[in-house]
C-alpha cells in the first residue's frame, strides 16, 4: 500500500476529463452555482453557457466577492466558482470568509496553469477543485457535478506534480501517526484503498459493500482523524504506521 503512495493514484483528486457522475434526472434537485469572475467577457460567456446546462441553476454571476460575503442572494449556492486571479480578493482570507458565510457550498477555483504550491495552498483552505479557464464547457460542468457529489477535482495535467508537492510538504511538517487512532478492521481496509486511489464506488466493489456504506466509513475515518478530505487521509498513510483495530 505505502509503496504506491508516491504515484498519482494515491492522490485521488478526480482529474477533469475522467468519467464523471451522470447528469441528474429531471426530477432531481438542480445544482445551484454562483460565479465570481472580474473579467466581464469571460463572466458573461461562462454564465450564458452554464444557464444552458441541464441540472444546473446559475444563482448569479458577479465581478467581486463582496455581494457573496454580504449574503445578497436568496438561494444559497451548492457550488461557487471563484476566479483565483482576483488580486487581494482572491486571497486565502477571502476563501475563508466565503466558506464561513456559506459552509455548505463547495468552492472551485478558476485560473490559468498555477504553481503546485498555489494549488496546495488552495487545498489546505478547503477548496474542492481547480479548473483551467481554457477548459471546455463540458469540463466545467463535469467539475461542478463531481464537486457537488463530494469529490475533489483537478485538471489531469496537474495531479502528478501536485502529489509530489503534497508529499514533500507533509514530510517537512511531520504527520500524526495513524497508529494513535483506534479504527475497526473495515475502516483500516477503507483507508488503505483510499491511499491506493480508489473511489467510493471502486472501494464498494472491492469490499462487496454498498457505496453508501463506504461513504459512512469515510465519514467516520475523517471524524476520527480530524481531517477534511480523502487527500489528507492519503497523506497520513505516508508515515507507514500500522492502523490499530
Amino acid at each position: 500500500m505505502s509503496s504506491q503512495l508516491a504515484n498519482r493514484r494515491a492522490f485521488r483528486m478526480v482529474a477533469v476529463g475522467e468519467k464523471q457522475e451522470r447528469a441528474p434526472r429531471g426530477d432531481e434537485k438542480s445544482i445551484s452555482v454562483l460565479l465570481i469572475e472580474d473579467n466581464r467577457l469571460f463572466r458573461m460567456g461562462l454564465a450564458t453557457l452554464l444557464k444552458r446546462q441541464e441540472g444546473l441553476k446559475l444563482v448569479a454571476a458577479v465581478s467581486e466577492p463582496e455581494p457573496v460575503l454580504q449574503g445578497a442572494f436568496a438561494q444559497r449556492p451548492d457550488v461557487i466558482l471563484l476566479d483565483v486571479g482576483l488580486g487581494d480578493r482572491g486571497s486565502p482570507q477571502t476563501i475563508r470568509d466565503i466558506r464561513l458565510k456559506y459552509p455548505e457550498a463547495k468552492l472551485i477555483m478558476m485560473g490559468m496553469i498555477p504553481m503546485e504550491s498555489e494549488i496546495l495552498s488552495l487545498v489546505k483552505e478547503g477548496v474542492s477543485g481547480f479548473v483551467l479557464k481554457d477548459a471546455s464547457i463540458s469540463e466545467f460542468v463535469a467539475s461542478i457535478r463531481a464537486v457537488a457529489a463530494g469529490q475533489k477535482v483537478l485538471p489531469a495535467s496537474l495531479t502528478e506534480s501536485l502529489m509530489s508537492q503534497i508529499v514533500e510538504d507533509a514530510g517537512r511538517k511531520g504527520m500524526v501517526r495513524l497508529s494513535d487512532v483506534k479504527m475497526t478492521m473495515r475502516e483500516r481496509e477503507v483507508v488503505g484503498l483510499i491511499a491506493d486511489g480508489l473511489s467510493n464506488k471502486e472501494i464498494g466493489k472491492r469490499l462487496s459493500i454498498a457505496t453508501d456504506t463506504v461513504k459512512s466509513h469515510v465519514h467516520n475515518i475523517l471524524e476520527k482523524l480530524s481531517l477534511r478530505s480523502r487527500v489528507e487521509v492519503a497523506i497520513r498513510v505516508r508515515d507507514r504506521a500500522p492502523i490499530p483495530s
